[in-house]
């Protein structure tokens, strides 16, 4: 009984030993994915904040585009009648993510104005401009989708992206009377605010009293007219939310890499305690082996 219990006091460091080398390794393995892990977010803020640059640029002439294509719709004070049903709601988004809260703002926005025009009694139905919207809208509000859009940012929006789903929207076969362009209006690098911008569809518009004030106004030219601004408006909202998308990611990987960077120094500290107790332990067992001996 005495061999016994002596047997398990002599391998019990060797017990203890061999579980703070485990804990070594796994803090070592967790440091090298940390470290790892920060790379690649450094290297997505560089990029980001490349395309962020660029898109910053494009953003500036783009602007003309939306305030130029609303003027009429201003100027004449175009509303649609009580009467009319059908609400159209345009969500601009894109395929990517890491981006912080830009998606999900566009799509918090969407469920409130759908909730809100659903019980005012209208028909609602949602455009998703980028597969983001789609996956986030699919399993609660899918069957308000109407069309959805993909590769969207993963390449600078252009004019003709813009007039593709203008295309698509106006050949969709939908009759909406209003609607709304929901989007990520730009601001600072580290600012974003969540807007919208009014479209009316060709009877909406034709029907506006104050309309007659322009002469020469004929159908085929209110007809084009009315394309061209929702194009306008599309591709204006397209570059602003580009831009706010870029600024939000170099941003969440900024944020990222110094998070990483803290992590490293606690795990870094934790590796060197432990390891100073490994040692500690084994110079105890050895200066006492050495005491038993003499």
């Amino acid at each position: 009984m005495f061999a016994r219990g002596a047997a398990v006091a002599l391998y019990q460091p060797q017990w203890g030993q061999v579980r703070n080398m485990a804990t070594l390794k796994d803090i070592t393995r967790r440091l090298k994915s940390i470290k790892n892990i920060q790379k690649i977010t450094k290297s997505m803020k560089m990029v980001s904040a490349a395309k962020y640059a660029r898109a910053e640029r494009e953003l500036k002439p783009a602007r003309v585009y939306g305030t130029g294509a609303l003027a009429l719709y201003e100027k004449a004070e175009i509303k649609a009648p009580e009467d009319k049903k059908k609400h159209l709601l345009i969500g601009v988004s894109s395929d990517r993510g890491l981006c912080g809260a830009i998606h999900t703002s566009i799509a918090k926005t969407l469920k409130s104005e759908i909730t809100n025009l659903s019980n005012a009694g209208k028909e609602v139905m949602v455009v998703g401009v980028g597969d983001k919207i789609r996956s986030l809208l699919q399993r609660t509000h899918g069957n308000y989708l109407l069309l959805t859009f993909k590769e969207v940012g993963r390449r600078p929006p252009s004019f003709g992206d813009a007039s593709v789903i203008a295309s698509e929207l106006l050949n969709s076969g939908y009759e909406f009377d209003e609607g709304s362009v929901i989007y990520n209006r730009f601001r600072s690098v580290i600012s974003y605010k969540t807007d919208e911008k009014p479209i009316f569809s060709l009877e909406t518009v034709a029907g506006a009293e104050s309309l007659s004030i322009y002469d020469d106004i004929d159908a085929d030219v209110l007809r084009n007219y009315q394309e061209f601004t929702l194009a306008n408006i599309l591709y204006y909202s397209l570059k602003e939310s580009t831009t706010s998308e870029q600024s939000a990611r170099m941003t969440a990987m900024d944020n990222a890499s110094k998070n990483a960077s803290e992590m490293i120094d606690k795990l870094t500290l934790t590796f060197n305690r432990t390891r100073q107790a490994v040692i500690t332990k084994e110079l105890i067992e050895i200066i006492s082996g050495a005491a038993a001996l003499d």
